[in-house]
């Protein structure tokens, strides 16, 4: 009998009459706070998710789900390997690979340089660098032409393109009548890819894997055996049962969990922390609501009276307030969601639009690990905001709804 009363009591007063327009100001503030930073946690978050998500698929893009290699940094007779984890469960592709740190010199220009050796006609089933080539092709790549392909950032540095010829210096030495020379071996640029990572980008460059094994001294050993696996997300799992099986043999299996670790671990320390913080700003603005109850229940104390009178229990004068309050958080909430996820789904549409307009950049790439700002809504991450947010609302009207199940008829009577 008294809810649709409680309820009705409850939306009527969430209308302003001209006496109360300042506590009708304080709601509107509220309502706009909670809304505000509903929208902005949810944006944050999603640019966060999407930093995070592009970040993992440049890098493996790159990389790789798993490795296979000696337990002393090298495989050798990788052939059997290859066959051998070709059949496993979950694995989807497998190609060979050497690496090792060199320098490069192009004219008067020398730089620190990460170079991989591959086998071009295998490279595809692990990677994705032979669809980010913005010249040339790894095709290219052919045993003893000792052709190499840059990153297109290392390439500008250098100030070199298609056919220049670069000297490649390894850490290893020769031992000559002149003396102990570092081991140098002249390439020519046959093309440059571009992953949209600084970081490969700048700091990258790829040969054939048998003219990497000839500079590095392996003869035909190389430095492992590169995974892809059908879900990225189940690595360790899916590597930890291939090790168990292989390392009885002398190899050694890792995933793209442990090569990055720190900086995934990172990244989910830092979208937790802005969590909380965003968080705090949304219960700032709920506890508002705590000060506009309470001038709601001073300024209808007469009307709690009354209804007191009338038979109506302190649990549904409290009900009321929370009614109230509720509403507030609702609308706020509401508002919030509908604004945070307009945000996020056109971030990537937006940024550009303001960096066009004010000729700035926010995200410069030899700064960022990338120079775009990405955006990936979670509906999970909606849902538990929408969630939170209207907990605190009506966590905000318990006192001033307590206050009001308190207010004597008599007392308050007697003086109206």
């Amino acid at each position: 009998m008294f809810k649709p009363l409680i309820l009705y009591i409850g939306l009527r007063y969430t209308r302003a009459k001209r006496r109360t327009q300042f506590i009708s100001f304080i709601t509107l503030t509220s309502i706009l706070g909670i809304a505000l930073g509903v929208t902005a946690l949810i944006t944050v978050l999603s640019v966060m998710n999407g930093f995070e998500a592009e970040l993992r698929e440049r890098i493996l893009g790159m990389t790789s789900h798993a490795t296979v290699s000696g337990i002393d940094g090298q495989l050798q007779e990788w052939s059997k390997v290859q066959e051998r984890v070709k059949d496993y469960p979950h694995v989807a592709g497998s190609a060979p690979f050497v690496n090792g740190q060199v320098m490069i010199n192009a004219d008067r220009r020398v730089s620190g340089t990460m170079l991989r050796g591959i086998l071009p006609e295998q490279e595809h089933a692990v990677s994705e660098v032979g669809d980010k080539m913005v010249a040339g092709d790894l095709n290219q790549l052919v045993e003893g032409n000792y052709n190499i392909v840059l990153g297109a950032e290392l390439a500008g540095y250098l100030g070199v393109g298609l056919g220049d010829q670069i000297t490649v210096i390894t850490p290893q030495v020769n031992s000559t009548p002149a003396g102990i020379l570092p081991r140098m071996r002249r390439f020519t640029v046959t093309g440059m890819f571009r992953v949209g990572m600084f970081e490969y980008d700048r700091n990258m460059a790829i040969i054939h894997m048998a003219d990497a094994a000839k500079l590095f001294r392996l003869e035909d050993g190389v430095s492992g055996l590169r995974l892809k696996l059908d879900d990225l997300f189940n690595a360790p799992q899916i590597s930890r049962a291939l090790a168990n099986t292989m390392y009885a043999d002398g190899y050694r299996v890792s995933d793209w969990t442990q090569a990055h670790s720190n900086f995934f671990r990172a990244i989910k320390t830092e979208k937790r922390v802005m969590f909380i913080i965003l968080l705090l700003i949304v219960a700032v603005a709920a506890f508002n609501i705590v000060s506009t109850l309470v001038m709601v229940v001073t300024d209808k104390r007469g009307d709690i009276a009354i209804l007191k009178t009338q038979g109506l229990s302190a649990p549904s004068v409290m009900g009321i307030f929370i009614i109230l309050g509720g509403i507030i958080g609702v609308v706020g909430t509401a508002l919030g969601t509908v604004g945070g996820i307009a945000l996020a789904l056109n971030v990537e549409t937006i940024v550009p639009a303001i960096e066009q307009f004010f000729d700035t950049q926010f995200m410069a790439a030899d700064v960022y690990y990338i120079s775009e700002l990405p955006s990936k809504l979670e509906w999970s991450d909606v849902y538990a905001i929408a969630a939170m947010s209207f907990g605190l609302s009506l966590l905000a009207t318990i006192y001033p709804a307590w206050q009001a199940s308190k207010v004597n008829p008599a007392e308050v009577l007697r003086y109206e």
